[in-house]
């Protein structure tokens, strides 16, 4: 949160004082007035003039975007990170050059970063956002594999008749697996280990 106290003859023109310091419009900004102050004698003397306190409220969803570009630049990519808000649901979305270096293997350096970007966002707050992070549509992309991937290991589960152990992922990858074989009466699914070597194994 930005915030400034200023000063002029009327609150008005301490107001747009303060404005001017914040650089922002009005219905950006919450006003609290400290001093309405008075006019003197003639307008001169005896006068106090009128104090204001002007903030402009923190935007978590804004900070978040520019700490995200923050971390996109550092890594030495130049791209343009946009947000998009649904709800509860916040997407931050890297879109530029050399995104794979946001992606890294298997998009764990992607996950890593929408961790980070997870905690930063809901640090103040009472009601939590849930909190996407997508570079050039990797995500589906990434969701379309898990799928096939769940499939044939279902298919090769079945075939053996044995169960079949993946790799770790994370839970909202894992969500993706068990989501796509849950009307599947043929094997089941179940999330072992633990964090962060929790994986999923899949039964006949």
């Amino acid at each position: 949160m930005r915030e400034v106290t200023a000063s002029g003859q009327s609150v008005e023109e301490a107001v747009q004082s303060a404005l001017e310091q914040l650089d922002t419009t009005r219905d950006q900004v919450e006003v609290d007035i400290v001093d309405e102050g008075k006019k003197g004698l003639l307008g001169v003397f005896g006068s106090k003039p009128a104090i204001v306190r002007v903030n402009v409220p923190a935007d978590p969803v804004e900070d978040t975007r520019k700490y995200l570009q923050q971390i996109v630049e550092n890594m030495g990519v130049t791209a343009e990170v946009t947000a998009a808000v649904t709800g509860n649901r916040v997407t931050y979305d890297v879109d530029g050059e050399n995104v794979a270096l946001i992606i890294g293997k298997r998009g764990q350096t992607l996950n890593a970063i929408q961790y980070l970007v997870h905690l930063a966002i809901n640090k103040d707050l009472s009601e939590h956002y849930a909190v996407t992070v997508d570079a050039q549509g990797y995500r589906n992309r990434r969701k379309e594999t898990l799928e096939s991937l769940a499939y044939k290991m279902a298919d090769k589960a079945k075939r053996l008749n044995k169960e079949v152990t993946l790799e770790p992922m994370p839970a909202f990858e894992r969500k993706i697996i068990h989501h796509a074989l849950q009307n599947n009466d043929q094997v089941t699914t179940s999330s072992e280990g633990l964090e962060p070597h929790r994986h999923i194994v899949i039964r006949p």
